[in-house]
């Protein structure tokens, strides 16, 4: 669905016919990301006005920095790529908005970014609590200004990984072609969207599409044949796997 608000209004971005900077223009006008912006310059204000000295808010902000790349591998892992929310009525929906949509439709943007309703309590309840354990108020407010100064860099190296536009930098290429390996051969590995070391340190990660067998389930993630007729919520939700798999075919050509 896209979104209502600017000039997304009525539009729909698809990452492998746009630009490189097309998509800047689209990522700065996304409300998720003018929000993200503005909670960052919002927290940024409370942790200096209430830290006595930076030391507190600082260290706060490396350890969110320091965890952040395995806090992304655990959610992308374990929890979009679980099986138990499209099992439960009250999460389908849910499912289907995070990561069920992306990965039937890689190219949508719409569905690229993440809903402000899960990412930012998400963001919030992983970051803030560690921040205040480490420097109280100000601790937690650089802390969540962090992990969202972070997680919008995610974002936008995301849509680097769709878009057809090739990276100077080494380590992002390798990003890419690791995350494209992951969405068009199998998505059982390449979990790192902004890191591949917990790839590595888990043993999901690999670097040739060669290395390990096709998936059959890259782009349904396993929810087709008795599963979805087991679990129809999502289902009920989503156009079959053919209009899918023909709209895919139509936007890559």
């Amino acid at each position: 669905m896209a979104d209502r608000w600017g000039l997304w209004s009525g539009r729909k971005y698809f990452l492998n016919k746009m630009t490189l900077g097309e998509l800047i223009v689209a990522y700065f006008t996304h409300h998720s990301i003018l929000t993200y912006l503005a909670l960052i310059a919002a927290s940024l204000w409370v942790a200096v006005r209430a830290a006595q000295d930076p030391w507190g808010p600082f260290v706060a902000a490396a350890v969110i920095a320091l965890i952040y790349p395995l806090v992304e591998y655990l959610m992308h892992r374990y929890v979009l790529h679980s099986r138990f929310l499209y099992r439960h009525q009250m999460t389908a929906a849910l499912w289907k908005r995070i990561h069920y949509d992306h990965h039937q439709n890689p190219n949508d943007l719409s569905v690229l970014f993440g809903a402000l309703y899960t990412t930012l309590p998400t963001i919030f309840v992983i970051a803030s609590p560690v921040g205040w354990l480490i420097a109280g108020l100000p601790g937690a407010a650089a802390a969540f200004a962090t992990a969202l100064i972070l997680f919008a860099l995610y974002e936008f190296c995301h849509c680097i990984q769709h878009l057809p536009f090739m990276p100077r930098w080494r380590w992002l290429r390798e990003l890419k072609r690791h995350h494209l390996a992951h969405h068009f051969h199998s998505e059982q590995g390449n979990y790192g969207i902004t890191s591949f070391i917990w790839d590595r340190i888990f043993g999901t990660l690999y670097h040739r599409p060669q290395e390990v067998t096709r998936s059959p389930t890259v782009h349904n993630l396993g929810y087709t044949g008795d599963e979805r007729e087991a679990y129809p919520w999502v289902a009920e939700l989503s156009a079959d796997d053919a209009t899918y798999a023909a709209a895919r075919r139509r936007r890559a050509s």
